[in-house]
C-alpha cells in the first residue's frame, strides 16, 4: 500500500440487493496522476466510484486517500478531504441557477480559503475554463443544454478544489465536439497537480488522457497497464470491443 498515493484500493468487496458488484477489488491512483477505469457496461466501474465517495459500503477490502483511510469515513467528509466525485447523470441542482449550483458546490469544504472572496475567484475561474457559463449564470441549471449541464457538473467539481477527482462517464450521450472540451479541461485540471480517476465510454479518448490503465468486468480487474499497453493488449480489446 503506498501512502503517498492519492487513491489506494486493497480487496474491495461490494454487494448490494444479494449480489456481488465488487470482488477483490484493488486499484491505485499515484499521486498528482491520471488512471482511466475501462470496461463494459455492468462491469462495476460506476459502483467503485460510488464505494470511494462513500455513498456505497463495502463488505471487505480498504480505501485510503493521501494516507488517510476513508472507507468507513462519511460521504460529507471524504468530500470535504478533496475527494470530489462527479457522477454519471451529470450532478446538479436543475432547480437552482447556475451561480447558485457553483457556490453550493464550495460550500462546506474546509482546509482552504473560504468565504465570498474565494466564492467569487472559483466562479471566475471555473466561467473561465467554460465561458458559455459564466453568460448563464441567473439561468437555471435545469434548462441547460445536455452539454452545458456536463460542464456545469465539472465546474462543481472545480470550486470544490479536488485533490482527487473521480469522474463517471462525462461524455455520455455527448456530441463529440463538446466531449473535446470537457476532456480539455479534464487536462487542465490534471496540470493543476489534481489526481484524477477516470470512467469513461470513449476509450480512445480517455487512453489519450490517462498514465495507467485498469479494464474491469464482472467486478474484477481483468487488465491493467500504461496506455500503449491496453492498445497493444488482446485482453484489454476482447473487453473493450476492440476500442483499444
Amino acid at each position: 500500500m503506498s501512502s503517498d498515493a492519492a487513491l489506494d484500493i486493497r480487496g474491495l468487496r461490494v454487494a448490494y440487493g444479494g449480489v456481488r458488484a465488487l470482488h477483490d477489488v484493488s486499484i491505485t491512483v499515484p499521486r498528482g496522476a491520471v488512471v482511466a477505469l475501462l470496461g463494459p457496461n455492468g462491469a462495476g466501474k460506476s459502483t467503485t466510484l460510488r464505494t470511494v465517495s462513500g455513498v456505497m459500503r463495502a463488505e471487505e477490502g480498504t480505501i485510503t486517500s493521501f494516507g488517510r483511510r476513508i472507507d468507513r469515513v462519511p460521504a460529507y467528509r471524504i468530500a470535504r478531504m478533496g475527494v470530489v466525485h462527479v457522477p454519471e447523470g451529470r450532478g446538479i441542482f436543475p432547480s437552482l441557477d447556475v451561480r447558485e449550483n457553483l457556490e453550493m458546490a464550495a460550500e462546506g469544504t474546509t482546509g482552504r480559503a473560504n468565504g465570498p472572496a474565494r466564492d467569487r475567484g472559483g466562479i471566475d475561474e471555473a466561467t473561465e475554463m467554460f465561458p458559455v457559463l459564466g453568460n448563464r449564470l441567473r439561468q437555471t441549471a435545469g434548462s441547460l443544454s445536455g452539454g452545458e449541464q456536463q460542464m456545469l457538473a465539472l465546474a462543481r467539481a472545480i470550486m470544490a478544489r479536488p485533490r482527487l477527482l473521480m469522474v463517471d462517464e462525462i461524455s455520455m450521450g455527448l456530441a463529440p465536439i463538446v466531449v473535446g472540451h470537457l476532456f480539455e479541461a479534464l487536462r487542465q485540471i490534471a496540470a493543476t497537480g489534481a489526481s484524477l480517476l477516470l470512467v469513461e465510454q470513449y476509450v480512445e479518448t480517455a487512453l489519450q488522457l490517462a498514465d495507467y490503465v485498469y479494464v474491469m468486468d464482472k467486478g474484477v480487474i481483468v487488465d491493467v497497464g500504461e496506455p500503449n499497453d491496453m492498445r497493444s493488449s488482446n485482453l484489454a480489446a476482447a473487453y473493450l470491443g476492440g476500442a483499444a
